[in-house]
């Protein structure tokens, strides 16, 4: 996570940067009786809309609505959730999964009938909802979430060394949003110095595993989960991001241990959610759409690496599929 001298940083606050916020003074009748029966947010929220992000309303327009103070804690940071329910103008009511994770963030239940009464409402105004969008949708909502273990992590070889919860917000991916990218970070210090940052709230950022010099790798956050990572919300939303002990300016700091550990991570991450390896898929922090970053820098050797990478792939899917002969 290097910056570029003078360059003004970005900070994912959890809301688009296109998103417009507009009071609500008043609700049609159809609209708090949707919040009502959703058990959604109560009408002191703020609203606003989203252009081109796919969802429900009357103008094909995303409604996000946000009650302030659910950000993380400390913060003024709203938390914002993906409306799922009835349209009219500016005004939408529903149900939305928050998007800024913090400690002590309330949590609303919401009925699944709810749910999918105001989905049909919406598809009957605004056009036939896609299945697959729709159980997007689904996972978005309040209450909606994917059984989780304390402690439990996604890749077998990681040690589990929790982030901060001002470092990321909660998810449900792949259902909730598709993941097709690898980020790669160097993140100016030691292995130490890294999980030390990550677990400092006040840092605002985190990735989800952090790679050391000798190969050591631990999990920060879960991939079902979207860390602040990349400065910029979609490929926060999209990437399973990957931290590396040492210095973009020192080439001896990228060792054979870490780029072979590396690169199965990667390779695990890759085949689990069907991730391509190439230059397109797996990227560095530098070339996010908007960042002031330059990690991993002119020495990392993206020829080595993804060949390791590839290698490591091939090797997991023939372990996978012995596995499969072994238990059929």
């Amino acid at each position: 996570m290097v910056q570029q001298p003078r360059a003004p940083v970005r900070k994912d606050c959890g809301l688009a940067e296109s998103a417009r916020w507009t009071p609500v003074t008043s609700w049609p009748a159809s609209a708090a009786r949707a919040a009502a029966t959703a058990e959604s947010t109560p009408p002191d929220i703020a609203a606003s809309t989203l252009r081109g992000r796919g969802g429900f309303s009357v103008r094909g327009e995303v409604s996000v609505i946000a009650r302030p103070g659910y950000g993380g804690a400390g913060t003024n940071v709203p938390r914002v959730g993906v409306g799922a329910g009835v349209g009219n103008g500016n005004h939408s009511a529903g149900a939305g999964r928050g998007a800024d994770g913090g400690q002590g963030a309330r949590r609303r239940t919401v009925r699944r009938r709810s749910v999918l009464i105001g989905a049909g409402v919406a598809a009957a105004t605004g056009g036939v909802l896609a299945r697959e969008q729709l159980g997007r949708l689904w996972y978005q909502v309040p209450g909606v979430s994917k059984p989780r273990v304390e402690g439990a992590v996604d890749y077998a070889k990681a040690e589990w060394v929790a982030a901060s919860d001002a470092n990321w917000r909660r998810a449900d991916r792949p259902d909730d949003f598709t993941v097709d990218r690898v980020i790669i970070h160097v993140v100016q210090g030691s292995y130490a110095v890294a999980l030390k940052v990550f677990q400092d709230p006040a840092h605002r950022a985190a990735t989800h595993y952090v790679v050391g010099k000798d190969g050591r790798v631990a999990q920060l956050i879960r991939e079902l989960d979207v860390a602040y990572q990349a400065g910029n919300r979609e490929y926060n939303e999209r990437a399973v991001g990957i931290e590396h002990e040492g210095f973009v300016d020192r080439p001896q700091d990228f060792t054979g241990a870490m780029y072979e550990s590396s690169a199965r991570l990667t390779a695990d991450i890759c085949l689990r959610h069907g991730i391509p390896v190439d230059r397109t898929h797996v990227i560095g922090h530098v070339e996010v759409p908007g960042t002031d970053h330059t990690d991993p820098g002119p020495h990392w050797d993206w020829d080595r690496y993804l060949r390791l990478v590839r290698a490591a792939k091939k090797q997991l899917e023939r372990e996978r599929k012995q596995d499969e002969r072994r238990q059929a």
